[in-house]
């Protein structure tokens, strides 16, 4: 006689959900990561004034916690360079949102100039637990897929390690004019990391792409936090 066994069922899947790249920022600089000088606005006239106190040129991005994909949706405006294109941008951005995006608002910057760019993360992993990681971003990141991991908590010598272990660690010397990448602060961008995930378990992943760097100094440009619930 066959056995009659009991149907497998899938452990439910945990809801979740992402903050927006502003409340993602604001969090990650509590915890010591230096994020790009911003204003949210909910119209075009605040969007401008913001602007206008940041300094040119400047970016205007629709921002929410439903909107995960700006650039896919061409929902990032660059290199605008007065309070006229700030504001047609604003218009533009607004108009571009959709009913699923639920409460929308605009995120306004200075923008970032840097020619080297990094990406920075953690995550929660099923196998061995939350993890940061720390790579070489921008046009080179595909080519180069030179990304390094290490198990959380960090120390600060487990963060300049990480540093070391990137096989083109020298693009972070001094690159075409610029100083180079300051290590210690970078390291406390990976330390930073640590500390925000070991301190939130609601908190399911973190991922800084682009971290610019700017005058030496890594600088993340947009983030988005995924978080439980």
């Amino acid at each position: 006689m066959g056995h009659c066994h009991p149907p497998v069922r899938s452990p439910p899947v945990a809801a979740t959900s992402t903050l927006s790249e502003a409340e993602s920022k604001r969090l990650l600089a509590a915890h010591g990561v230096p994020v790009v000088e911003e204003r949210t606005a909910a119209d075009p006239d605040t969007a401008a004034r913001a602007a206008e106190e940041l300094g040119y040129p400047a970016v205007a991005k629709l921002c929410g916690p439903a909107i995960a994909h700006k650039t896919e949706r061409g929902l990032v405006r660059l290199n605008l360079s007065d309070e006229s294109a700030v504001r047609a941008a604003a218009a533009e951005l607004l108009d571009a949102a959709r009913p699923e995006d639920g409460p929308v608002e605009l995120l306004v910057a200075r923008m970032v100039r840097g020619t080297r760019e990094l990406i920075a993360g953690a995550h929660r992993d099923r196998q061995f637990g939350p993890v940061v990681m720390l790579g070489i971003g921008g046009v080179l990141a595909e080519a180069l897929a030179d990304v390094v991991f290490r198990l959380l908590p960090i120390t600060r010598v487990d963060a300049e390690e990480m540093i070391e272990d990137l096989r083109t660690v020298r693009l972070l010397g001094p690159f075409r004019g610029e100083p180079p990448v300051d290590r210690d602060k970078l390291a406390g961008v990976l330390s930073g990391l640590s500390g925000l995930m070991e301190s939130d378990d609601a908190v399911l992943s973190v991922d800084v792409n682009p971290l610019v760097v700017t005058e030496g100094v890594s600088v993340a440009v947009d983030a988005l936090v995924e978080v439980r619930g």
